[in-house]
């Protein structure tokens, strides 16, 4: 680069560019280059540099963003000008608490639909589109009325709406694998995303540089996670993985919020400490969720089991092995009860007893309505049997379940009352139906239900 260099004017402008002189005379200073443009350097100088950056974790990071007269200010302005595109996608998450209903949805695809009750229909009102690849996970903020949505992509954008217009912002996650859940905290100044990675992801706005940042949990995670539920406290996260471990780390980020105070959890919570680890399932980790209270955490994995920590009980562990096919989402509806619901596409309760530290199942909560069906002869069993690998006549279709949805159940929300005590929640399934379940019809319905 130290070549002696010559000027040349354009004509028109007052713009000077320079180019080699093919004189052999010393070198002498770099001249002075055009505002915006950054020194060039060879290429084995770049790959050198791009090493160093990926074994230090700084690649396109925009937190440990350099500053100075060799910051690379090329690529930040094509990486702000990436959120400036018009939008595009998300995957299904629960109605939204606000005057009008509204619900958010990915029709599994790379885009998100937004839909508000008009009287008993449900009309399409937006559509974003800004992901490049499949939507993972969706969560809206009822309280900041912001949407963040993380996708197949690698990237998570949070949506924030205004004068009607939903606005995309573009959230660097530095993951080498697709995303696979995102939620936000209690508080909403932050949110979490779980990848196929190994790690997960802590984001949070810095005021100072206007963009968002994010900070990783590595260690001890040693496959992909399914699954994330905040502590009522904004700091601990519940992660559930494909490696059969259900972990609680502490996510405290203290450019955002103050100190937390002790748990019984643990008192000592710097950001990444792993608070609690239990390997009782024996299958992957498909949710996890936290109690009104944080004191308990309870998750469901592909093993078919329902397992419970108590905190106040020395973190001691109860595990229920459900007679149901795997469950793969779950809430608290109570500090005592859970729903939970997965593949045989019914909700069940589930209640615990802390005098006892037991789990115990409190039976489905979709019953089916008795129907008057003539009984099969052995000629159309053995038919059924031969072409649709069933012999219960159209049970093979989904069409033919008794239950009110026709696949596996993969969202439970709670709707209305919160996890202390819940009045309403919501199911979502691989159907593309969405079904609103009522605590009080529920327990006047079916007489041995007993919500605790």
């Amino acid at each position: 680069e130290n070549f002696p260099r010559k000027e040349r004017s354009h004509p028109g402008g007052s713009a000077t560019t320079f180019e080699p002189a093919r004189t052999q005379d010393p070198p002498r200073p770099h001249p002075r280059r055009p505002p915006g443009r950054a020194p060039k350097r060879g290429a084995c100088a770049d790959r050198r540099a791009a090493a160093l950056r990926r074994r230090r974790g700084h690649f396109r990071d925009l937190s440990a963003a350099p500053s100075g007269p060799r910051s690379s200010a090329r690529a930040r302005r094509s990486l702000f000008a990436s959120t400036d595109q018009s939008p595009r996608i998300l995957r299904s998450e629960p109605v939204r608490t606000a005057p009008i209903p509204e619900i958010a949805l990915s029709p599994n695809n790379h885009e998100v639909h937004i839909y508000k009750k008009n009287g008993s229909q449900w009309v399409k009102a937006h559509e974003l589109k800004e992901h490049n690849g499949h939507i993972t996970g969706i969560d809206w903020a009822p309280k900041s009325d912001r949407i963040v949505t993380c996708g197949a992509d690698r990237n998570a954008y949070v949506w924030s709406q205004k004068d009607g217009v939903w606005k995309p912002t573009l959230v660097i996650l530095r993951i080498n694998r697709a995303a696979t859940f995102v939620k936000w905290s209690p508080l909403e100044n932050k949110f979490a995303v779980g990848s196929g990675a190994r790690l997960i992801s802590v984001c949070y706005f810095e005021s100072e540089n206007d963009w968002w940042v994010c900070k990783h949990i590595k260690k001890p995670i040693r496959s992909t996670v399914l699954s994330l539920d905040w502590h009522p406290n904004n700091v601990l996260l519940a992660a559930g993985s494909c490696d059969f471990k259900c972990r609680i780390f502490s996510a405290y980020i203290k450019e955002v919020e103050e100190r937390p105070a002790p748990t019984p959890w643990g008192s000592k919570m710097p950001f990444g400490e792993l608070m609690f680890e239990s390997s009782s399932s024996c299958g992957w980790v498909h949710g996890v969720c936290f109690s009104a209270s944080g004191s308990r955490v309870a998750w469901v994995s592909h093993d078919s089991t329902m397992c419970l920590a108590d905190a106040d009980k020395k973190m001691a562990v109860a595990t229920l092995a459900s007679e149901t096919l795997p469950l793969l989402a779950l809430t608290f509806i109570t500090e005592n009860s859970l729903v939970a619901a997965g593949h045989d596409c019914f909700p069940v309760l589930f209640t615990y007893d802390s005098t006892t530290g037991t789990l115990s199942s409190g039976g489905r909560l979709d019953v089916p309505k008795q129907s008057s069906q003539r009984g099969l002869t052995a000629r159309e069993r053995f038919q059924n049997l031969d072409k649709k690998a069933s012999s219960e006549g159209s049970m093979a279709s989904g069409s033919g379940l008794d239950s009110l949805h026709k696949n596996s159940v993969s969202q439970i929300s709670v709707l209305s009352g919160g996890k202390a005590e819940c009045s309403q929640f919501c199911t979502t399934g691989m159907d593309g139906g969405m079904s609103i379940w009522d605590v009080k019809s529920l327990e006047s319905a079916l007489k041995d239900l007993k919500i605790k």
